[in-house]
């Protein structure tokens, strides 16, 4: 049992914090606890703190709509957060439909589709370009545009407000991701991904890689949800630098040689 519980401790534990958010959210808008009220998109933590998410803000700015202060400091906020600790951490720290392609992922493992399916067929630059759409259709459009069709907005609200709609969004992303393409919506579409992959570039928080120690067994790279991030492993001994890195802990865990661990950022760039 500790040996289990030391093999999945960052796996536990980030699902402890998704679960502690969730409770927050909930007790803050059924029951009117000050901790955490308002959503992902916009909250108050303490009553007091606004926090926003910077990419909600920035489709607003491009739409044209006016920013309040609050919007304003709290999209300020949580940049410097995850600008320090890495700002893919919210999609696997926070974000509620990690759980969803986890799952998928695992259940996807089990039923050996990863050795079914060599070669991803996609680029995951897509996340970028939807990005970028995301944008040009708010200034269009004068709407936030990725905000009305967002997974992660609609299955958040809905295990808040009451699920409605978001059980069939869950359900979708739960079956793109196991029958065609593996982490395809964190991995590969989801914009937000993208926009906190390019803010969580310069983070200190790292995955750091040591060759020697490595025995190339791989099954960090089997976890992963961004492989292409471990083209290290084997090979050299230097953290993991790329944006793209969820920091999710789970290469850490699976490694039995020690060859992986979480440290703080001592290199400049990435010259991968």
């Amino acid at each position: 049992m500790t040996k289990f519980l030391f093999k999945h401790r960052f796996l536990i534990l980030r699902r402890l914090v998704q679960i502690s958010l969730m409770v927050l959210y909930i007790g803050g808008n059924a029951w009117g606890w000050t901790i955490l009220q308002g959503n992902l998109s916009s909250s108050m933590f303490l009553g007091a703190i606004p926090l926003s998410d910077p990419f909600a803000a920035l489709q607003m700015f491009s739409a044209g709509a006016v920013i309040s202060a609050n919007i304003l400091v709290g999209a300020f906020i949580i940049t410097g957060i995850y600008f320090i600790i890495g700002g893919r951490v919210f999609c696997s720290w926070v974000c509620p439909v990690n759980i969803i392609t986890d799952a998928a992922n695992y259940l996807r493992r089990k039923l050996g589709f990863n050795q079914i399916q060599k070669k991803q067929p996609a680029s995951r630059n897509i996340r970028y370009y939807v990005l970028a759409l995301s944008l040009i259709l708010s200034y269009i459009l004068g709407v936030t545009a990725f905000e009305l069709i967002s997974p992660i907005s609609i299955t958040h609200r809905g295990i808040i407000f009451g699920l409605g709609f978001a059980w069939a969004m869950m359900l979708v992303i739960f079956l793109f991701d196991l029958f065609i393409l593996k982490n395809g919506w964190c991995g590969y579409i989801c914009p937000l991904g993208g926009f906190y992959s390019v803010i969580g570039k310069f983070s200190l928080i790292r995955v750091d890689h040591d060759e020697p120690k490595c025995t190339v067994c791989m099954k960090c790279k089997e976890v992963c949800p961004e492989s292409q991030v471990l083209w290290m492993v084997g090979k050299q001994s230097v953290q993991v630098l790329s944006g793209e890195c969820t920091n999710c802990g789970r290469c850490v865990e699976v490694c039995d040689d020690d060859a992986l661990n979480f440290s703080l950022r001592t290199q400049i760039g990435d010259k991968k």
